[in-house]
């Protein structure tokens, strides 16, 4: 009795051969393409994971570093999963052969892409405005303050200083302080100062923070009081040495006038000095010369040194505290920022890729955007939308990356 059940219920039980995988062969070629692309990111995304959080603490550049903002990344994200969203809703409709509603979501689809791109563009144009972008040609970023950098900002200023027109050298900007001016003292109190300075140190680490007290002078993005201490203990270490070489300047210049004064022609009938007495005074007028050229000689770095930290300690360090570059955007100044040339590389290349992704899709898109989206177009549809989760999904991964760490 159990044995004749046991037959009766097996043989209830159909096999049926499928001659390939239970897939469209468009889905299935989609697939294996987007396991591909997967291979791609996680290529990409792996290695920025791990030149970001290998890099020391301090050296990677900020968000806020690089002008990046979150509330701008924060609407770009939610602009794609809402599109991820429509593209669902155009699925839905064109199975139902609704082709009037499945072409009103693929539309907002397409508009919703077009505006992840136009924010990308927006932001891609900040980078470039300020100067952070991948490329050593005519670049302004540079990883740390060296002779390089060093060099760079002198080419800069000494090519602003040139093409200066004439108006533009008598332009204020601080008070008091024309443009032209502004920029001597940058290039002898600031950049050739501080060459002159680190090239006469033997201690590298001194010669290392004097090029650095430089970068941060002409740009930063956090007030550090060392930097604000350090300069102001530097003008106070120089205003004594100063003041004794300009004392020792006005008394050889006083006893050079009194001497001059004596070796003129003696009016008509007046006696003058014994030639003696003359010879002597002409050897201490030659002497004083030197000493006054050799004193004018040593106090004119001083002099310049100073005036620059006059500029930037002026109106309790306002300029120092927001940067010169920051406040006079018009220098275009080259800066210094830990890793920003890996940064700027990684970032391009991981949202460049992303965007072309995005410009496919919104190919994808138009290539039937016009069509009659009924149930026939749904299989177009589902595979295209598939596509579109999946640069959705890859943005996930790149918005905390980029923006929040």
């Amino acid at each position: 009795m159990s044995d004749s059940h046991s037959e009766d219920h097996h043989g209830h039980i159909q096999l049926e051969y499928h001659p390939a995988l239970p897939l469209s062969l468009g889905k299935l070629c989609l697939w294996l393409f987007l396991s591909t692309e997967i291979m791609f990111f996680a290529g990409l995304i792996g290695a920025y994971v791990v030149l970001r959080f290998g890099a020391p603490t301090g050296s990677w550049p900020t968000p806020h570093d690089v002008y990046l903002s979150e509330p701008i990344g924060a609407f770009n994200t939610f602009v794609l999963i809402c599109s991820s969203l429509s593209i669902v809703l155009s699925l839905e409709a064109a199975r139902k052969n609704q082709s009037g509603a499945a072409k009103k979501w693929l539309l907002v689809t397409f508009v919703l892409g077009c505006v992840f791109l136009g924010v990308k563009a927006y932001e891609y144009k900040e980078k470039f405005a300020h100067g952070i972008f991948p490329t050593k040609e005519g670049r302004r970023l540079y990883d740390q303050p060296d002779v390089y950098y060093v060099s760079a900002l002198k080419v800069r200023l000494e090519n602003l200083k040139s093409d200066l027109s004439e108006q533009q050298r008598e332009e204020e900007v601080l008070e008091g302080v024309t443009r032209a001016q502004f920029i001597d003292t940058m290039l002898t109190g600031g950049v050739a100062h501080a060459a002159r300075t680190a090239t006469n140190t033997e201690n590298p680490i001194e010669a290392h923070a004097i090029l650095e007290s430089l970068a941060y002078a002409v740009q930063h993005h956090e007030v550090s009081d060392y930097q604000a201490t350090r300069l102001r203990n530097e003008k106070e270490s120089l205003e004594g040495p100063l003041a004794k070489v300009e004392d020792d300047l006005k008394a050889k210049e006083a006893r050079k006038t009194e001497i001059s004064e004596k070796l003129k022609p003696p009016a008509e009938g007046e006696q003058g000095p014994p030639e003696d007495e003359l010879r002597e005074m002409r050897i201490e007028l030659g002497g004083l010369m030197q000493e006054i050229a050799k004193l004018d000689q040593d106090a004119k770095p001083m002099r310049e040194r100073i005036a620059f930290l006059n500029l930037l300690l002026a109106d309790d360090a306002h300029l120092l505290n927001h940067g010169i570059g920051h406040e006079m955007e018009w220098l275009k100044l080259p800066f210094v920022l830990p890793s920003g040339n890996m940064w700027a590389s990684t970032y391009f290349l991981l949202t460049g890729f992303h965007a072309l992704h995005v410009v496919i899709g919104l190919i994808i898109f138009a290539l039937v955007i016009f069509s009659t989206l009924d149930v026939r177009k749904s299989h177009y549809l589902e595979n295209a939308g598939l596509y579109w989760h999946f640069v959705d999904l890859v943005w996930i991964f790149l918005f905390p990356l980029l923006y929040l760490f």
